[in-house]
C-alpha cells in the first residue's frame, strides 16, 4: 500500500467499555486511544474476546461505552443526533448477512437509499444495479436472499452499504459465517475497496487480506491494544510475547 495519509478520520480517546453480567463486572474495553486516518485500511486483529468488535462497534455507536471519547469525521458521539450523523455516513458489515429476506438483491440494495438517502426510485434502481456489477453480481438482480450462496448475499451486503455513500467502512469479521471456498470472493471486493482509497476498520482473521490490503495492524487482547505497525512490521518482527503468541497459533491453521 501507498504511504498513509495524515489527516484524521476517526480519533478514539481513552475509551472505556463495561458489560455487567450475572458473573460480575467485565472490562472489555481498557482505554482504547486510535486515529485512524482519512483513506487508511486497518485491519483489527486478536483472539477471541480480546474487544475488536466492541470497538468496532463503538465507532458508530451501536455499542454504548462507558467514557472516553470518539469522534468520526469531525463529530463527536455524544448526542443522538450527532450519533445518526454519523451513522448516515458510515457503512458497516457484519458477520451474518442480515439482508431482507423476503426482498430480491436489487431491493434490498434500494430500499435504504430510498429511505435515508431520499433518492428517487429509478435513481436507487440506477445505482444498485452498478454495485451489483461492481461486486460480480451484475445477473443477481432479480435473486433473493435464500438463492443465493453466503459469498453472494455477503457481497450484496456490501454493495448495500456502498450505495450510502459512505466515507467510512466497518467491516465486522465479513468472512467467518462463510465456507472456506466462498472467502475469497468477498475478500476480492474488499481489497478493491482498498485500492480505491476508502477508508476501512476491519476486525478479521484473515491474515491475508490484513497483509496484502491493510496500511496498518492494529493487535487488541484483553481489552487492550497490545501492538500496532504495518503488517511487514507486525507479521514478520512482533514486538510483545502476546502477538508472538498469537501468530504462533493462527499461523498453524
Amino acid at each position: 500500500m501507498d504511504s498513509q495519509p495524515s489527516q484524521p478520520i476517526i480519533e478514539v480517546t481513552d475509551v472505556h467499555k463495561y458489560y455487567r453480567t450475572s458473573r460480575g463486572t467485565v472490562h472489555a474495553l481498557k482505554g482504547i486511544d486510535m486515529t485512524i486516518n482519512k483513506g487508511e485500511v486497518v485491519t483489527v486483529i486478536g483472539p477471541s474476546g480480546s474487544g475488536k468488535s466492541t470497538l468496532l462497534r463503538c465507532l458508530n455507536r451501536l455499542e454504548n461505552f462507558d467514557s472516553g471519547r470518539i469522534v468520526v469525521d469531525g463529530t463527536p458521539l455524544d448526542s443522538a443526533r450527532n450519533i445518526n450523523k454519523v451513522r448516515a455516513e458510515v457503512g458497516m458489515v457484519f458477520q451474518s448477512f442480515n439482508l431482507f429476506p423476503d426482498r430480491s438483491a436489487l431491493d434490498n440494495i434500494v430500499l435504504a437509499q430510498r429511505v435515508v438517502r431520499k433518492r428517487t426510485k429509478k435513481e436507487a434502481i440506477k445505482i444498485g444495479r452498478e454495485l451489483l456489477e461492481r461486486v460480480g453480481l451484475p445477473d443477481k438482480p432479480d435473486a433473493y436472499p435464500s438463492q443465493l450462496s453466503g459469498g453472494q448475499q455477503q457481497r450484496v451486503a456490501i454493495a448495500r452499504a456502498l450505495a450510502m455513500n459512505p466515507k467510512i467502512m466497518l467491516f465486522d469479521e465479513p468472512t467467518s459465517a462463510l465456507d472456506p471456498e466462498m472467502i475469497k470472493e468477498v475478500l476480492d471486493v474488499m481489497l478493491d475497496l482498498a485500492e480505491q482509497g476508502i477508508t476501512m476498520v476491519v476486525v478479521s482473521h484473515e491474515m491475508g487480506f490484513a497483509r496484502a490490503a491493510a496500511n496498518r495492524v492494529v493487535f487488541m487482547d484483553q481489552g487492550e491494544v497490545v501492538e500496532e505497525g504495518s503488517p511487514a512490521e507486525i507479521f514478520v518482527n512482533p514486538e510483545s510475547d502476546r502477538m508472538k503468541l498469537f501468530l504462533s497459533k493462527i499461523l498453524k491453521h
